[in-house]
């Protein structure tokens, strides 16, 4: 038996011979047990009927700020960055990405348009140039973009001339939807920019500005759009998000609902808080599996609608990350089981949000005398395990909740049939041996492992054994593969999960 992946990412297995064959327990590690084989502490057992919506095409996507975009593909648009074209499609491979252009930026930016004064709050212009580039990297990445229009200028005529350009300069079929501002509910809270010899603080709206006003301004803008998509509400308030029933109401052209997540938060909180940036903090399950809570009706809403629910900018700690957090291992771990939950509520895809100074940056590019390399940081393994674990078209299987917990468990079968089952230990110290019944006619499965030296490591991470360069000028992972067979072991598949570790089985359909 061997592993083969296939251009859509799904995992297939074909016979012929394996490396290594272990019946007893295999170390995530990679390494032999160093002791007979004993009884698992912890069985996880897999159901045969998926349920829940499948993977989409895309699910994993990528979210920039306005002024990153060349940062991260350069100023030609003849010679976009390749380190950074192979990045994305790593995590959609065969597929079309989905590239969310915004975040604060979003209010920061603008086409100059006739009669519309830019004020102080703007740092940002829209140029040919930059729509070239942009234009290219969705050309090379085969990508589909939400792109953020300026809502705090509160002008229909700058509004309507930003989308112009965007469909004139990039293509108006490489374009996914229109996101009308960024975090409207801080429009009367955060200010914009500070004016006078004082330094006074100006807001882009008055105190009495709140959702139904939101509501009002997007419906008029829209008008100006024509029948372009729509996305919003853009915010990371679930006071606001409940109020989507109004907004369908107001606005039936909005095809994307888009909401923000970070569970974590640097700036406000103090050590103690719940939400302070650490490893513990950011490992806890409600960092991870509670990010949706209370959604779930308007992720049914937005689906009975017609429209797509997507977390349009995600990651761990708000306010640029956390170093020493966001930057480490625990971060890959994190992502890994979110990714998961967020299938499991039933979102039709996320952006992870990334920034060139941020410590939640998932990698960073250089361009060297003409040479682009990067650097790869752990939070990207996890994102490309989940790739690996839920190709599109896979769903979720049932899977019993481990008594430990330090393990968590998920399991997926692709469209082809083929299962996989991902083991997270999030213990800094503790190591599990796991068992996963097989099924009545189980032949050998496949084993990948993700692991790094601890938890707040911020390099020697492997995937298989595989891992990027410091300096990877592929983008591609590199070193001999390491996937391990593993026959069944008195009736199920043992595998001993390393202290901060992951590991992938994957399972043939049967015959």
């Amino acid at each position: 038996m061997r592993l083969k992946r296939t251009a859509a990412g799904a995992a297939v297995l074909l016979s012929a011979a394996v490396a290594v064959t272990r019946a007893g327990p295999v170390h995530a590690a990679g390494t032999p047990p160093t002791a007979a084989p004993v009884s698992p502490d912890i069985i996880v057992n897999v159901g045969s009927a998926p349920f829940g919506r499948p993977v989409a095409p895309g699910f994993v996507g990528w979210s920039f700020e306005f002024p990153a975009v060349r940062h991260y593909t350069g100023s030609n648009p003849g010679a976009i960055n390749p380190v950074l074209v192979q990045l994305i499609r790593n995590l959609s491979p065969g597929q079309s990405p989905v590239l969310r252009i915004g975040g604060n930026s979003t209010d920061a930016t603008w086409f100059p348009a006739p009669h519309v004064k830019r004020t102080p709050g703007i740092h940002n212009t829209i140029t040919p140039s930059w729509l070239a580039t942009t234009k290219a990297l969705a050309q090379q990445t085969g990508g589909r973009l939400i792109l953020g229009l300026n809502l705090k200028l509160d002008s229909g005529v700058e509004m309507a001339a930003e989308a112009q350009a965007f469909r004139t300069g990039i293509g108006a079929q490489r374009i996914a939807a229109f996101e009308i501002g960024n975090e409207p509910e801080l429009y009367t809270i955060a200010p914009w920019y500070y004016a006078g010899p004082g330094q006074k603080a100006v807001y882009p709206r008055g105190r009495g500005f709140n959702f139904a006003a939101y509501a009002r301004e997007v419906t008029g803008f829209a008008k100006l759009l024509g029948s372009s998509p729509l996305a919003g509400p853009a915010t990371g308030s679930q006071v606001w998000l409940s109020k989507l029933p109004k907004v369908f109401a107001a606005e039936p052209g909005l095809r994307m609902v888009t909401y923000h997540r970070y569970p974590l938060i640097r700036c406000f909180t103090n050590p103690g808080d719940p939400q302070y940036p650490s490893i513990v903090n950011l490992l806890a399950p409600v960092s991870s599996r509670a990010l949706l809570q209370g959604a779930a009706p308007y992720i049914a809403l937005a689906h009975r609608h017609g429209a797509v629910f997507r977390l349009d900018e995600l990651n761990s700690v708000a306010c640029k990350g956390q170093w020493g957090v966001s930057n480490a291992f625990a971060s890959a771990l994190w992502a890994l089981d979110t990714l998961f939950s967020m299938v499991q509520a039933g979102v039709d895809g996320v952006n992870f949000h990334t920034l060139p100074q941020s410590a939640y940056r998932l990698f960073t590019t250089q361009d060297v005398n003409g040479r682009w390399v990067a650097g790869v940081n752990p939070e990207y393994y996890g994102l490309l395990m989940f790739t690996l674990a839920a190709p599109p078209g896979s769903r979720l299987l049932p899977v019993s909740t481990p008594k430990s917990p330090d393990v968590r468990a998920w399991a997926t079968r692709s469209s082809t049939g083929v299962v996989h089952v991902v083991l997270i230990n999030d213990s800094a110290t503790t190591a599990h041996v796991v068992g996963v019944p097989a099924p009545g006619s189980a032949s050998a499965g496949l084993l990948e492992s993700l692991i790094a030296p601890d938890l707040s490591a911020t390099s020697g991470v492997t995937l298989a054994g595989q891992s990027f360069a410091a300096e990877t000028s592929t983008g591609e992972l590199e070193g001999p593969q390491q996937v391990l067979q593993l026959t069944p072991a008195e009736g199920q598949y043992l595998v001993s999960l390393a202290p901060a570790s992951a590991a992938m089985l994957t399972l043939a359909p049967p015959s």
